[in-house]
């Protein structure tokens, strides 16, 4: 196989990301929501502008749950135009998760020869049949022609002899005492053979661009003579973890907790389908941060906490300092309702998450997810509902995000639920949408898959 043939897409149309983005849509009913079609107005600069400051004394207006998450969508497709990202040559090796930049055509027939479907025996012509010393293995050479009344040994995947009428189980056939193989069934003609291009002719088109790599992508690949596939490049993502308070190893101690979002967030990450490029940690230091965030090249920059307007809540400032857009400042959803997303510069993005772990949870789901997932030109995921097995507690104005385990029918929401804890979204299976107010038992609600217990890429974090 030349270098040449063991490439995807190398005389496909050149096509960048945004026209990769265009192609998902098209083929997925346009999941990636145009904000006109969710009430936004105006330019593609004001479309994106958070919501006017509350006045003094009343409660702060944050951005609805909905709207938030269409904005990020809406930043991504906008950075996605800016950046004119060009696809690159992935091997397979590397390429999970990713997003197909070129069609995936075969490069041959499958199966590229005639072959034994099973083990048994290569007959010709009707029984009995005379059986060659020799048999036929996989990998071997081409086996010689058989003759009327002649049967060969043959194993799984081996070249069909020439002039084979049918293969015979090994499990169908039987010898008498002097050798001769019978059929102890009816033998069909073309029976247990893998006629070459059964699945597919070289230059049919086995997957089409928008189809995301998942490990029977890979597998496909390989078997069509693929050794690189042209693909959507991951977008560079760059955690910086914020506070004095967070320790990296050992129990907490002397008013100092263990930081839980520096191993959290980077194999969330990689299952969204970012290059998690560095994970630093920066004190409680205004300059120190501004200058992580200038000096960052990643194309979506992630802190942890420092987002509410405390002494030490420092991402605000910085990013006023920057003269960075924000797009979403605070978010009606609990927990993680201080969540910011600003655009520092056409093509880079800053996700505000609170500092508290579950909170942070909501954040990554609620902003990051659909920025990241517009970046990788993975399609929308398919909405669904469950009805809840109890009553969920609601806020009086905002949405509510609460793990919970699927049992059967229902989703049955968990303990320790808290802004601050983990132990329930560790043991979940998705989060559910609750809606201000509150669900009673049997509602429907809308979930959110965690990636690991969605049965798709995310169950690898490599």
């Amino acid at each position: 196989m030349t270098p040449h043939s063991a490439r995807a897409g190398e005389d496909a149309e050149d096509l960048d990301v945004e026209e990769v983005l265009a192609l998902v849509r098209n083929s997925n009913g346009d999941h990636l929501p145009d904000p006109a079609a969710r009430g936004e107005t105006g330019s593609a600069h004001t479309s994106h502008q958070p919501d006017p400051p509350a006045r003094p004394g009343t409660r702060h207006r944050a951005t609805p749950w909905p709207e938030a998450r269409a904005r990020a969508e809406r930043a991504g497709r906008d950075t996605a135009r800016a950046a004119r990202r060009a696809p690159v040559s992935a091997p397979l090796g590397t390429a999970l998760g990713l997003t197909l930049a070129a069609p995936l055509d075969a490069l041959t027939d499958l199966p590229s020869f005639d072959t034994s479907a099973m083990d048994g025996w290569a007959v010709c012509g009707p029984a009995p049949w005379h059986v060659r010393d020799e048999g036929v293995l996989a990998g071997h050479a081409a086996p010689g022609p058989l003759t009327d009344g002649e049967a060969v040994r043959i194993a799984t995947g081996a070249r069909i002899p020439p002039d084979t009428t049918a293969v015979l189980r090994s499990e169908h056939g039987r010898t008498d005492d002097k050798g001769r193989l019978y059929a102890t069934r009816v033998v069909v003609p073309g029976q247990d053979i893998r006629p070459r291009g059964q699945e597919c002719r070289t230059g049919d088109q086995l997957l089409a661009v928008g189809t995301l790599v998942t490990p029977a992508v890979l597998g496909l690949a390989a078997a069509a003579g693929y050794d690189t596939v042209t693909a959507v490049p991951r977008a560079r993502a760059e955690v910086l973890v914020l506070g004095d308070e967070l320790l990296t190893q050992g129990l907490p101690r002397d008013g100092l907790i263990r930081d839980a979002l520096g191993p959290m967030l980077p194999p969330w990450l990689r299952a969204l389908g970012a290059e998690v490029t560095a994970v630093r940690r920066i004190r409680d230091d205004a300059d120190a941060l501004h200058e992580a965030v200038t000096a960052s090249e990643a194309d979506v920059i992630l802190t942890t906490g420092g987002t509410a307007a405390g002494p030490v809540d420092h991402v605000h400032p910085t990013l006023r300092r920057l003269g960075a857009e924000l797009l979403v400042d605070g978010v009606e959803v609990r927990p993680g309702h201080p969540m910011l997303l600003a655009r520092i510069t056409q093509t880079q993005h800053l996700v505000g998450l609170p500092g508290n772990p579950l909170a942070a949870v909501s954040g990554l789901l609620t902003l990051a997810e659909p920025l990241l997932r517009v970046l990788a030109a993975r399609p929308a995921p398919e909405p669904y509902t469950m009805p809840l097995r109890d009553a969920v507690h609601g806020h009086p104005h905002d949405t509510r995000l609460v793990p919970v385990v699927l049992r059967g029918d229902e989703a049955v929401p968990l303990h320790y639920n808290g802004p601050a804890m983990l132990r329930g979204i560790a043991a979940a299976d998705a989060l559910a949408v609750v809606p201000p107010g509150g669900a009673r038992p049997g509602q429907e609600a809308e979930l959110l898959d965690l990636p690991w217990a969605s049965g798709g890429i995310g169950v690898c974090f490599t």
